[in-house]
């Protein structure tokens, strides 16, 4: 095992780097969940998210993917928001932006927390190694997050935490050091079921099942093309990613935005923006104004394509002049939303 306060001193070193959370857990395969993995991916939830497929035997486990790792150090970084993200349902001229992607692109500012972390861990024990990953690779944060003992996956399948919420970004660390593992956290969903009802496309098959391709960030930010006509009403304003599931649940009366990252506080541009200026958008204005942010990844046309459909959802006569505007656009997904959209304001 590791030299003793080590453990205690990543901890404290972890969030003195702005992480709010940190726990230990095995490498090992775990048969459980890579059972879950399988289901998930036998049902074809995953929808055209492939890259989960083709890696799946280094996502079942930690091993799988770095056999040398002998244990996982488990991170989270609060991005707790300031206001209720239901707040703008009400308000359909408005866009409602997932509040994750309301501020800085998490994937940099974690990652070079995560790098701040492991040269402190190497500093200390400059024969170990280890490997840092956020989002970017075959790594099941949430359950071992769970096994970590930093939160438990709630029946959204994300993970919450009794002292943050539902808002949580994850990080790991694998290393070849020896931690001593902490407890699994128990699961504290109980008999709720809020996350179940919220959900505007039933998204959910069963209690800690996810069908991606029913789901509002995946059909957002993942789906290519055409969103299919059935969940088109239901995306209602929402135009990048969806957090009814996570801003119903009853453990973020907990969260505090005194612990969330610094660099992690909204852009004000996003928190209530105007759906008529993003329609306006070519691909040059929307790199500009999204420069920094996880949204200027899915794209101008993606992210026009999402307008559209808040816009025909809007019924607002307003939003006619630019969306017809958009009815001969280059991209088809784009013409085709705008179809849709001014048949909708008609």
């Amino acid at each position: 095992m590791v030299k003793a306060g080590l453990q205690h001193a990543l901890c404290e070193e972890a969030a003195r780097l702005g992480f709010a959370a940190c726990g230990f857990t095995s490498p090992s395969p775990d048969p459980a969940r890579a059972r879950r993995l399988e289901h998930f991916l036998g049902e074809g939830r995953h929808g055209s998210m492939e890259w989960m497929e083709t890696r799946k035997v280094q996502r079942a486990s930690p091993q799988g993917l770095w056999p040398e790792a002998r244990s996982v150090i488990a991170l989270g970084m609060s991005y707790a928001p300031d206001v209720d993200p239901l707040a703008l349902e009400s308000d359909p001229e408005k866009a409602r932006i997932s509040v994750y992607a309301q501020g800085r692109d998490y994937h940099d500012v974690v990652k070079k927390a995560l790098k701040a972390l492991a040269r402190w861990l190497i500093e200390r024990e400059p024969e170990s190694e280890l490997k840092v990953f956020v989002d970017t690779a075959p790594v099941m944060e949430k359950p071992l997050g769970q096994a970590a003992g930093i939160g438990w996956q709630g029946k959204h399948t994300n993970l919450v935490s009794r002292e943050h919420g539902s808002w949580l970004f994850l990080g790991a660390i694998y290393s070849t050091l020896d931690f001593v593992p902490d407890a699994s956290h128990p699961d504290r969903c109980g008999n709720c079921r809020a996350c179940q009802d919220a959900c505007p496309t039933d998204a959910f098959p069963a209690p800690y099942q996810l069908d991606a391709r029913r789901c509002i960030s995946y059909l957002t930010i993942e789906h290519k093309g055409p969103i299919p006509e059935e969940f088109r009403s239901a995306l209602g304003n929402r135009i990048y990613g969806c957090d009814d599931c996570l801003a119903v649940c009853p453990w973020n009366k907990f969260a505090d935005t005194a612990h969330r990252h610094i660099k992690l506080a909204p852009r004000e541009e996003l928190v209530t923006p105007d759906l008529a200026s993003f329609l306006q958008f070519d691909d040059a204005s929307f790199r500009q104004f999204f420069s920094g942010s996880p949204i200027k990844r899915i794209g101008r046309n993606r992210f026009v394509r999402n307008c559209l459909y808040a816009a025909g959802n809007s019924g607002s006569k307003s939003l006619e002049p630019f969306v017809v505007a958009l009815l001969e656009d280059p991209d088809p997904a784009v013409g085709d939303a705008a179809g849709w959209a001014a048949a909708q304001l008609r």
